[in-house]
């Protein structure tokens, strides 16, 4: 029988690392950030969502050093709550709800592809039909779809011919980042970079609703410094690999994206950035950059970086997300037929077909609602039981061998957790999300209901 195999160093685990995290959401939600604050104070969010990332990285590096599992915060949750326990729900959840909000992050990624293609071909983006029920349907969406389904061919295959192409990836995706820095830099105008506007930090709710919002974006620009976790079970010297990577991959992406930010606010003008809601500006904001300062031949080329950097992030995410149904049907607690591994390749076929499939569908969606109800659900389903968990575990299995141990415990875990109910909590019209993922967490608790009645699993068990 097929079984997973422990290959992954500390090079390919930080870039499989970086190479989610950069995808394309940098290079299309610089404008959206600078809008939620309503002017260049929304670094801020950038900085912030950093600090915020760092704290949450040392709860995934002491989980994930301790237990180093395919599927990651699967086994991390079923752990915290008790194997026997109630964290046979709360993991069945936590696979329950990555069968959404996995495709939205890959569906987020392949929009944000196709948006960047879009400047090189204006074109796409136009209706495909007329009827008014197609009417929102474009090229955009079709090669979306398409990007998707190139990616499941890719991965088609065995981790050791993944890892190599994982590596040319990354190396794409920090190219595209060092090179718009470098643009914006040799054509940078200070004062209109930080000229701010009237009472730009006044601490008014406007102000705190705004920062919010940036932080929120900001989070899913950062995250995936957490995908090493979900193949934990294919990682060499795991209790050391993990946290390193997880924690270089924050601070090198942190000093990259702010480096980036800062540049482009010397190019363009923030105003610009917050109002255009059409255009390249809105849809291709680094590409414009280079238009701006060295005409279009290199703006073309950087589109292209963006589009290769953005499908290395569909590569990584789908790469990871497959793991996490297919560990939790080898346990028994999801849809047994996702436990199968390709008899030749050794992954999760089925998972992988699972995840590839979804995603191809929330290509339909708007690229805002994909960032904003992913966000939310894995917030409230998995990033906060997770802070909790970190410092529950600490009672609960003191005896629990920790590799990595986390620096200033608890400190870390409570910034995380404070972090993440400001961004659910704060927001204009935040309800709409939290409704989302309340409806995710009632089908999911359903679904566990029957099946853990009709096989006896807790709370069933005689013995429960």
């Amino acid at each position: 029988m097929p079984t997973l195999h422990r290959q992954l160093n500390l090079k390919s685990a930080i870039a499989l690392n970086m190479l989610e995290m950069i995808g394309v959401g940098p290079f299309i939600t610089l404008p959206l950030i600078v809008a939620a604050m309503g002017g260049p104070q929304a670094m801020l969010g950038w900085i912030l969502g950093a600090a915020l990332a760092m704290c949450d990285g040392l709860v995934w590096a002491e989980l994930g050093a301790a237990m180093p599992e395919a599927g990651g915060s699967y086994a991390f949750l079923q752990q915290i709550y008790g194997p026997r326990q109630a964290g046979r729900w709360i993991s069945f959840l936590f696979a329950w709800q990555y069968t959404l909000s996995g495709p939205l992050v890959i569906a987020s990624g392949a929009v944000g592809l196709a948006q960047y293609a879009s400047f090189l071909y204006p074109a796409i983006r136009h209706p495909l039909f007329r009827y008014p029920l197609l009417s929102h349907l474009t090229g955009v969406t079709l090669l979306a779809i398409f990007a998707c389904l190139l990616t499941v061919i890719l991965l088609y295959r065995s981790l050791r011919i993944i890892e190599k192409f994982a590596r040319v990836l990354c190396a794409g995706a920090v190219l595209t980042l060092l090179t718009v820095i470098f643009a914006g830099f040799t054509h940078f105008h200070v004062r209109q970079a930080f000229t701010f506007p009237a009472h730009a930090f006044q601490p008014t709710p406007l102000f705190f609703a705004g920062l919010a919002s940036a932080m929120l974006i900001a989070s899913y620009d950062y995250w995936g410094y957490y995908t090493i976790c979900f193949v934990g079970g294919e990682v060499k010297d795991p209790g050391r690999t993990i946290p390193r990577s997880i924690l270089w991959s924050i601070a090198i992406i942190a000093v990259l994206y702010i480096a980036m930010s800062t540049s482009v606010l010397g190019v363009i003008p923030w105003q610009e950035l917050a109002r255009n809601t059409h255009g390249d500006t809105r849809f291709a904001v680094v590409a414009v950059v280079m238009q701006r300062t060295f005409g279009i031949i290199p703006a073309r080329i950087i589109a292209l970086l963006v589009i290769w950097t953005a499908f290395g992030s569909l590569f990584a995410a789908m790469l990871g997300g497959s793991r996490i149904p297919y560990a939790a049907a080898v346990d028994g607690n999801f849809f047994k037929g996702l436990a199968h591994l390709h008899p030749r390749g050794a992954f999760p076929d089925r998972a992988l077909l699972l995840l590839g499939g979804v995603a191809c569908l929330c290509c339909f969606l708007p690229l805002a609602t994909l960032i904003e109800s992913m966000i939310v659900i894995r917030l409230a389903m998995t990033f906060l039981l997770q802070q909790i968990g970190v410092i529950v575990l600490r009672f609960r299995r003191p005896d629990l061998f920790r590799p990595f141990r986390m620096w200033l415990f608890p400190v870390p875990a409570l910034f995380a957790i404070s972090g993440s109910f400001f961004i659910l909590s704060a927001r204009f019209k935040a309800d709409r999300q939290i409704w989302i993922a309340l409806a995710v967490a009632v089908t999911g608790t359903v679904a566990y209901a029957i099946r853990a009645y009709v096989q006896k699993d807790w709370p069933f068990k005689p013995d429960a």
